[in-house]
């Protein structure tokens, strides 16, 4: 199972840009659009490393 990150802001906008950003910086793709919590009324999202295009055993992928 990947890695997962979260983003949570205050806007929906926040919460967009801040996902746009660790996309191209981390090579991430989306896992959960952008929700509205219940209970905080803040905005979330997850998102998870995308699979190599070939497999990589031990640290020869560092």
């Amino acid at each position: 199972m990947p890695t997962v990150s979260m983003v949570q802001a205050d806007s929906q906008e926040e919460c967009a840009a801040e996902l746009a950003r660790m996309y191209a910086a981390f090579n991430l793709r989306p896992l959960l659009p952008l929700t509205r919590s219940t209970g905080t009324e803040r905005w979330l999202a997850r998102a998870a490393a995308k699979a190599p295009n070939h497999e990589v055993r031990g640290l020869a992928g560092l």
